[in-house]
């Protein structure tokens, strides 16, 4: 029996509109690590927005006036806090539309919150106002390696971007992320950091496989009885592939957060009792998103965790309501 009655049907009965803000730099892998949330409850109780749908100017535009995506007065700052705060409100609103293939915008289209809503962008938690609206964020950070790799092969495979556009691009845009984008981490209930995986660079093109770590601030009310078990006998006798997990402190930007790091590729059964406990916690089963996979990666693991402190914070909600 769950410890929790389900937590989905809570959520579609419940009038609050749940925001998840995702900020991080273009091609940093935002949308990867909230997938979990999108499994676990579907879309009937998912949707997400892209703030590049809030670009104040299409592509050509942003060339003629040389400014890059990632300077605030490319975008319309104000129009998405007034959409944000009416979606949390059950408004429906007219959604702005950017598309990437051509560089234009489409026309504007009807949109209407779902119980969770997840924001993904450059400027998520730019502003106080904007951090005001979200009630759990994450701020993606990879090493410029590997994100520089990222949107490279990201702008070139599906936005129709040369190699040597994607280049100028990445060094126009530096500046304006240091200056605008970066200081955002400091405003995040979680920082992602991606590292190419001790056991090799190569592992991250061929089978995703990057060094994960998931910096959070200590949790003053946690539900109990979490648990990320190793099976000794499985690890013992049957696995053969390199993997690290490690728990550290470390020295974010603003504040000192504690980290959980893991690296490389573990049999599935090493998540399989996390799944398990999201299951109990919320009584949504099944809950088995890597089952026909032998393997699972750090980014997978990773996932579930912050899959489960996102969920930790909606109880909480309400629990408050």
């Amino acid at each position: 029996m769950s410890a929790h009655p389900n937590f989905k049907e809570i959520i579609a009965k419940s009038p609050i509109v749940f925001t998840i803000g995702v900020a991080g730099d273009s091609g940093s892998g935002k949308t990867t690590f909230t997938n979990a949330i999108r499994q676990i409850f579907g879309p009937d109780l998912v949707a997400t927005i892209t703030l590049d749908d809030y670009h104040r100017y299409d592509r050509e535009e942003r060339r003629r006036r040389d400014i890059t995506p990632l300077h605030p007065d490319a975008n319309n700052i104000a129009q998405l806090e007034s959409d944000i705060a009416a979606l949390k409100e059950g408004r429906t609103i007219e959604k702005p539309v950017y598309n990437h293939s051509t560089g234009r915008f489409d026309l504007p289209v009807p949109f209407t919150a779902k119980k969770i809503l997840i924001l993904e962008g450059l400027h998520t938690l730019y502003t106080p106002h904007l951090c005001e609206l979200m009630d759990f964020s994450v701020f993606v950070d990879p090493e410029k390696e590997v994100k520089y790799e990222w949107k490279r092969r990201r702008d070139m495979e599906k936005r129709g971007y040369s190699s040597d556009e994607v280049g100028v691009e990445i060094a126009r845009r530096e500046k304006d992320y240091d200056e605008f984008i970066a200081p955002q981490r400091c405003s995040a209930d979680a920082v992602i950091e991606i590292r190419y995986s001790k056991y090799g660079k190569e592992k991250g093109a061929e089978r995703n496989v990057y060094q994960i770590s998931l910096l959070q601030n200590q949790m003053r009310k946690a539900i109990a009885d979490i648990d990320l078990t190793i099976d000794l006998h499985s690890l013992l006798s049957f696995h053969n592939g390199d993997f690290l997990i490690e728990f550290s402190n470390k020295e974010n930007a603003c504040e000192r957060m504690r980290a959980l790091t893991f690296d490389g590729e573990m049999n599935y059964e090493t998540i399989r009792a996390l799944e398990k406990t999201v299951e109990r916690q919320t009584g949504v089963h099944p809950i088995e998103m890597f089952a026909h996979r032998k393997k699972v990666t750090a980014t997978d693991i990773v996932q579930l965790i912050l899959s489960w402190r996102i969920i930790h914070r909606r109880i909480f909600l309400q629990d408050r309501a």
